[in-house]
């Protein structure tokens, strides 16, 4: 029974940051219909500058003396970054190509994840890049249940920026005109929203959201790489398609099932095949329910 609890804890603790990830996947095809795979770089870099701005601390000697104000501070640089870097992209490959067929924005989508793939790898090498050791060290042991600090320092983040999204697009006037946009364009911009600016802001909520995930992912296992976007936003991708790809509160039951099933099936089953479940789960998915667990029809477009 205690291994099953804590198999339950390690799948919450990264289903919460698949869930992150997908939230972004969700959010952009919610507003103009793309499935946008670059979307894992966004998660990458955030990685990336997350490391970049410890260590700097690190070196200053601030990391010692005040830890949780170097990580809030690691997160809001971070976060900023990769949101300004989304909104660039958007206003690069996909803003010239939105009268185009969806097939020319998907190939800029996989032509810019390839771009930004290689500039990581361009400017901060191919080897990996380890994440201060200093942070939430420690344990707490109870029974044969071992949870450590870092595990409850990420689930406590993710749930409140799970609680702050749901806030911003369900109870506030900014969260209207992202629903209105998704559902109507043409009938919001004729009550003032603009669309642009609405899907320049999804893009930047989703960038920072998975530039979250990043820093997270390196601090739990330790260090960065240039092409660890992949994977994780493939998986991302199908929890997103799991919960019903446009709706968010699905993205976070995707994200959830998906983390649970890959530490469930990698500690019951194998290890060697962790990767597997995810797009198991993808394709009997698409086969019986192509709409998602919470979608409600083929063309709903609803955040």
């Amino acid at each position: 029974m205690d291994y099953f609890i804590q198999q339950f804890i390690n799948g919450i603790t990264l289903g919460g940051l698949y869930a992150l990830i997908a939230l972004g996947y969700t959010m952009v095809y919610g507003v103009i219909q793309l499935i946008n795979f670059a979307h894992g770089e966004f998660f990458a870099a955030g990685g990336y500058v997350g490391v970049i701005v410890l260590s700097y601390l690190t070196g200053l000697g601030l990391l010692e003396t005040h830890p949780v104000l170097c990580l809030t501070a690691s997160f809001a640089l971070t976060m900023a970054y990769c949101a300004f870097l989304a909104v660039g992209v958007e206003k690069v490959a996909y803003k010239p190509l939105r009268k185009q067929s969806r097939l020319a924005a998907l190939l800029s989508a996989l032509g810019m994840s390839i771009f930004l793939s290689n500039g990581l790898m361009l400017t901060q090498g191919v080897y990996d890049k380890a994440y201060p050791s200093e942070l939430f060290q420690g344990m707490i042991q109870v029974g044969g249940i071992t949870i450590s600090y870092l595990q409850i320092m990420i689930l406590c983040m993710t749930g409140v920026l799970l609680v702050c999204l749901n806030t911003l697009v369900f109870k506030t006037k900014i969260g209207m005109a992202m629903r209105a946009t998704a559902q109507d364009k043409i009938m919001s911009s004729l009550v003032s929203i603009s669309s642009n600016r609405i899907i320049s802001l999804t893009f930047a909520i989703g960038a920072g959201l998975a530039a979250a995930a990043g820093i997270m992912v390196g601090l739990y296992y330790g260090s960065v790489r240039y092409d660890m976007g992949f994977l994780p936003g493939i998986k991302a991708f199908a929890a997103a398609v799991l919960g019903g790809i446009g709706n968010i509160t699905g993205a976070m039951l995707g994200g959830l099932i998906i983390g649970m099933v890959e530490v469930f099936g990698a500690g019951y089953i194998s290890g060697e095949y962790k990767d597997v479940f995810a797009f198991i789960i993808l394709i009997a998915v698409l086969y019986f329910k192509p709409t998602g667990i919470m979608g409600e029809n083929i063309d709903d477009t609803r955040v």
